[in-house]
């Protein structure tokens, strides 16, 4: 199995995931390690993987690294909306390009490929309910939702044209460990670590459906067992929340007063919230989440930040020097 973007986030974990459920599979990892990719979340396994350091637009070290597996997971991505706002160039390379140098590999020597996605590409829904599904319109608001978008439509068309064996997921918010400090949850915690406020984008309204990486993870592997050629799978919790009340949460955990956080102004084109429909993934191919009270998954996912400063405290002063840049 071939994971780009094994060193970031979700695909950091989806590699200890795999290694530790799925013995079947000899994991290699593609990643070009910019600032949200670091080769350190993979300590824990850097033994049983095989490490590309490469691009995933090399079209050269894609199709070796292709040729050689049986199967492609494709989390390699630039994902921050943030950063997308103030530079989308990055975006539309990584996502757009590098979705089609790895699909013309796969293309050529008839592989398997499983495409993560976002729910971001829907766009958002009224605060008074409705629920993407897989057949809602793309209606992306950023440059990052927008590339993503144009990358599952390469994977379709990929798909329906050439007969790639593919399949897509579009997945609510994660949080669990390993997740960048730019990131809503880990940047609000680790303020607080340091003795610092966290930040509320506005009035904090917006509401997100926030889903355990590790249940992400779950069932991406369910998809790549089950799933039917050229089949989009929604996936989330179900546990829908405001910003302001996952803020108020963690200070709680922490010990903090529900006041202690600063408010900044709200970024353009907001999205006011997601929600998935997870009815296909759940009676077609059996899911089910393992952490379905975000408290107690909120309350876990401290508890790893705090006991590792190690991997996130080089990270956090850069992160919050490019935040002051984008307010500027």
């Amino acid at each position: 199995m071939l994971v780009t973007g094994g060193a970031g986030f979700i695909g950091a974990n989806f590699v200890a995931h795999t290694l530790e459920n799925h013995p079947r599979y000899e994991v290699e990892v593609l990643d070009a390690l910019t600032y949200a990719g670091n080769r350190s979340s993979l300590a824990p396994v850097a033994g049983a993987v095989a490490f590309h350091h490469g691009d995933i637009c090399d079209a050269e070290l894609v199709d070796r690294l292709v040729a050689g597996s049986d199967v492609i997971v494709h989390f390699a991505a630039e994902s921050h909306v943030d950063n997308s706002l103030h530079d989308p160039a990055p975006f539309v390379r990584s996502n757009v390009l590098g979705t089609f140098t790895l699909l013309e590999a796969v293309r050529r020597h008839g592989k398997r490929f499983h495409h993560i996605s976002t729910d971001e590409v829907y766009g958002h829904l009224p605060l008074d309910g409705g629920k993407f599904t897989e057949t809602t319109a793309y209606d992306p608001s950023s440059p990052y939702s927008a590339t993503k978008a144009s990358s599952d439509m390469l994977v379709r068309a990929w798909v329906r044209s050439y007969g790639v064996a593919a399949t897509l997921s579009n997945c609510a918010n994660n949080y669990g460990p390993y997740q960048h400090v730019e990131k809503f949850i880990p940047r609000q915690i680790t303020n607080i670590l340091e003795g610092g406020r966290p930040k509320l984008y506005g009035a904090g309204l917006n509401v997100r459906e926030w889903t355990h990486v590790d249940d992400h993870n779950a069932a991406v592997h369910l998809i790549l067992d089950k799933g039917r050629i050229g089949e989009t799978y929604l996936i989330g919790s179900g546990d829908e929340r405001s910003n302001a009340e996952v803020l108020g949460t963690v200070l709680e955990l922490l010990g903090q007063p529900a006041d202690a956080f600063d408010h900044v102004p709200d970024r353009p084109g907001h999205d006011l919230r997601y929600s998935n429909d997870t009815t296909k993934i759940r009676t077609e191919l059996g899911w089910r989440t393992r952490y379905d009270d975000l408290r107690a998954g909120l309350a876990a996912t401290i508890d790893w930040y705090r006991e590792n400063e190690w991997w996130w405290q080089p990270l956090k002063a850069a992160t919050e020097e490019r935040y002051r840049e984008l307010r500027r």
